[in-house]
C-alpha cells in the first residue's frame, strides 16, 4: 500500500498538469474619452448655489450659473477631481478626459455640435467608447445631432449630465457618471452587451439619444424617451433591452454640415399664420418644423379653412422653397397626416413626414437635410423613426 501511495504521488509530480505554471493575464481595461462640455456638472458650485429656507441647493437669483473660463481648466487635475468623487471609474476603465468647453449648454448650437462630431470622428479608432458630460437644457438637441451626424460610427456615445454639480452633496452626477461609464463598457464584461449608437444615460435610465426629451426640471430622472423603450434600466443590476437596440448595418458616413436656419412652428387654435409668423423665407428660414394637432390614436391635423389661412400661407413657404417637415405636438403616437383633409393637402403641397419624430430631433434633422438635399427627412438614418 505504501509503494501504491509512492506512485501515485511520483505520477502527479511527473503530470504536465501539475507541472504547468498557472499564469494569469490581465486583461487591459478599455479606453474611454469622456469629453467635458460644460453644463450643471461643470458649475463652480460654491459660487452659482445655495441653500434655501428649507435646505434645498438652489441656483443662486439671476446667476444662472458660474462657469470656468475652459481655457483655465486643466484636464489633468479635473480628472483627478472626477476620480476622487467617482473613485469607482478607475476599475471600470482607462479614463481620458478632454475639456472641449465649459458652457450654459443653452448656448450651445450647430457650431459646438458640429466641434464634437469631429472630435469624435478623430478618435473614433483610439479609443473603444465615449462619454460627453453636457448641459441638461439643450442635451436632447446635442444627442439627436450627434447620433445623426455620425451615422454608422459603430462604438458607444454616451452623453450624460447632472442636475446638480458634482461637487454638491446629494448631487446626481456621480450616479450618472457611473452609469454611462458602465454603459458605454458594456461590451467587455458579462454579459457583454454590443451598444453602437448615440445614447442619453440619466436617473437609472439608458435611451435611444435621438428619442430623449428632457420632461422634469428639477427631478434626477429628467429624461425620458415616450415614444421609444428605454435600452437599459440601472438599478442593482442592468436589465438591458437587447432586441430595443440599434442595429447597424450601414458604412461609416460622418457629415459635417447642419443648416442652422430652421424653426420649430406650433399651431394655435384661432391664429393665422399669415400675422403671427408672417414670411418665414423673406427673413430667412431655410427649415420648418410644423407641430400639428393630434386627434384620437393619429396625428397629423390642422385647421383647414380658407379663413385660417394655414394651409395657403403653407402653400406660400412652399413655394418659396422652404422645407417643411410635419410633426406634432402630441409625445406618443403615430403621425398619419393622410387620414385628414388638412394634412393630404400639405403633403400635396411637398410638405414632408413620416413616422414620429421628436420636435428636437426633427429640428436637427431638417439641418441635416438641408445640408445634403440628397437625405430624405422621412427615412430612418439612426433609428430616430
Amino acid at each position: 500500500m505504501h509503494d501504491d501511495k509512492h506512485k501515485q504521488h511520483v505520477a502527479q509530480q511527473q503530470s504536465p498538469a501539475a507541472q504547468a505554471p498557472v499564469v494569469l493575464i490581465a486583461r487591459p481595461l478599455p479606453r474611454v474619452l469622456l469629453l467635458h462640455c460644460g453644463g450643471t456638472m461643470g458649475m463652480d458650485a460654491g459660487e452659482s448655489f445655495e441653500q434655501d429656507l428649507d435646505g434645498h441647493q438652489v441656483l443662486k437669483r439671476a446667476s444662472g450659473g458660474r462657469y470656468i473660463p475652459a481655457q483655465a481648466l486643466k484636464p489633468g487635475s479635473m480628472l483627478g477631481e472626477v476620480l476622487n468623487v467617482v473613485p469607482e471609474l478607475k476599475a471600470i476603465a482607462d479614463v481620458h478626459l478632454r475639456i472641449v468647453f465649459n458652457m450654459d449648454s443653452s448656448n450651445v448650437g450647430p457650431k459646438q455640435w458640429v466641434q464634437l462630431a469631429r472630435i469624435l470622428d478623430t478618435n473614433r479608432d483610439h479609443y473603444d467608447a465615449f462619454v460627453l458630460a453636457c448641459g441638461t437644457d439643450t442635451l436632447s438637441y446635442i444627442a439627436a445631432a450627434l447620433s445623426l451626424m455620425l451615422v454608422g460610427f459603430k462604438k458607444p456615445i454616451i452623453i450624460t449630465g447632472s442636475q446638480l454639480p458634482l461637487a454638491l452633496p446629494r448631487s446626481d452626477a456621480r450616479q450618472n457618471l457611473l452609469d454611462a461609464m458602465c454603459c458605454a463598457t458594456a461590451a467587455f464584461s458579462p454579459p457583454h452587451v454590443n451598444l453602437q449608437e448615440v445614447a442619453v444615460c440619466f436617473g437609472g435610465r439608458l435611451m435611444r439619444g435621438n428619442r430623449t426629451q428632457k420632461i422634469n426640471s428639477s427631478a434626477y430622472q429628467a429624461f425620458d424617451s415616450l415614444n421609444y423603450p428605454h435600452l437599459a434600466n440601472l438599478g442593482v443590476s442592468v436589465d438591458w433591452d437587447v432586441p430595443a437596440l440599434l442595429k447597424v448595418n450601414t458604412v461609416y458616413r460622418p457629415r459635417f454640415k447642419l443648416e442652422p436656419r430652421v424653426i420649430r412652428v406650433p399651431i394655435i387654435p384661432g391664429s393665422d399664420p399669415r400675422i403671427v409668423y408672417g414670411d418665414l423665407a423673406g427673413r430667412g428660414v431655410k427649415g420648418m418644423v410644423l407641430e400639428a394637432f393630434g386627434v384620437g390614436m393619429d396625428l397629423g391635423n390642422m385647421p383647414d379653412r380658407a379663413d385660417a389661412g394655414w394651409l395657403p400661407w403653407l402653400k406660400a413657404q412652399r413655394k418659396k422653397g422652404v422645407l417643411v417637415y410635419l410633426s406634432s405636438q402630441c409625445t406618443v403616437g403615430s403621425l398619419h397626416p393622410e387620414l385628414y383633409r388638412s394634412g393630404s393637402a400639405a403633403l400635396r403641397l411637398g410638405v414632408e413626414s413620416g413616422p414620429q419624430m421628436t420636435a428636437e430631433c426633427a429640428a436637427v434633422k431638417l439641418m441635416l437635410c438641408l445640408s445634403y438635399p440628397d437625405l430624405p427627412l422621412g427615412s430612418p438614418l439612426a433609428g430616430e423613426l
